[in-house]
């Protein structure tokens, strides 16, 4: 398959998505370049950069401006890397067989998908998903088939065992897994998945990990009121010049005390709530303005010392 180019020109509308909200991206020339890097040698992007400089929307936004299938994975400090391959619900199998009158079952039908074999093999995934419906499946783009690919998230990989990292790369190099209980394995199909792996450098990274992934570094956007605009446009909301500067200037005033404290710095995140609260809240300018400063402290100001 050809690589695909990402727009830099124009915003991306990204509708609901599962549990992914209504937003909006542009790809800036650099990210743009990154992911058609990463797929061109055939290596994972690694997404750095403090939370909230939109790296997990980056994987969101690569699916959907190029029709392909978009499956999260996201690491939590139990993950392990079985985890990212499929899913065994013991508790559910042992309390099966003490239901009453429970037909006895077999311990391939308590297996589920995890993200790497829906992005491996999604026909297969969805047959075993389709037994039990245990999880969430991939949500299905107008129009997909196999063949148009996915893009795989891996969220947060930072927060796992270190074990877990260089597992993982070694099952996309082997381009496969077997399965427990099916006395089967998952191989990849002839598209492979984009992979998208982000850290908030909460731990370092083996280095045998960063030597098998390509690495780009997400920076906030320079001009902030600018994508509040774009962001409350899409909600049909206002957002009125004076108060969008003014929100930036308050996240940077909060940020700045955040480094002084070493305690947890606000982002772009927090500044697209901000804006989105008051404009939700108030449709006029004066009325917005009002609220801007009381908001902002429930918003930005997350590490606050608590009073005596």
């Amino acid at each position: 398959m050809p690589i695909p180019d990402y727009p830099t020109d124009r915003d991306l509308d990204l509708d609901p998505c599962g549990t992914w909200p209504l937003s909006v991206h542009r790809f800036d020339r650099d990210t743009a370049a990154a992911l058609r890097a990463a797929e061109a040698a055939g290596r994972p992007l690694l997404l750095r950069g403090v939370p909230g400089t939109g790296k997990s929307q980056t994987a969101r936004a690569a699916a959907a401006a190029t029709g392909r299938l978009f499956v999260p994975g996201v690491i939590d400090g139990r993950s392990e890397a079985a985890d990212l391959q499929w899913h065994y619900d013991a508790v559910g199998r042992l309390s099966d067989a003490h239901a009453p009158g429970a037909q006895a079952r077999d311990a391939a039908h308590y297996l589920s998908p995890g993200p790497l074999w829906w992005a491996f093999d999604w026909a297969g995934a969805h047959r075993q998903w389709d037994l039990r419906r245990q999880g969430e499946a991939p949500v299905l783009p107008p129009g997909w088939t196999p063949g148009l690919g996915a893009v795989l998230l891996i969220d947060e990989i930072d927060k796992a065992d270190p074990d877990l990292p260089n597992a993982f790369l070694e099952v996309l190099g082997n381009q496969g897994f077997s399965l427990p209980f099916l006395g089967q394995g998952v191989v990849r199909g002839p598209v492979a998945p984009l992979v998208v792996i982000t850290t908030n450098e909460e731990r370092e990274l083996p280095p045998a990990f960063l030597r098998r992934c390509l690495v780009h570094i997400l920076k906030a956007p320079a001009d902030l009121p600018d994508m509040g605009r774009r962001h409350l446009a899409r909600r049909r909301l206002t957002g009125y010049p004076r108060v969008l500067q003014e929100a930036a200037r308050l996240l940077d005033g909060d940020r700045a005390r955040a480094r002084e404290q070493q305690s947890y710095a606000p982002g772009l995140a927090e500044y697209l709530d901000l804006v989105i609260a008051v404009a939700t809240l108030a449709t006029s300018e004066d009325g917005q303005w009002a609220l801007l400063e009381q908001t902002a402290g429930f918003v930005l100001d997350k590490a606050a010392p608590l009073p005596d």
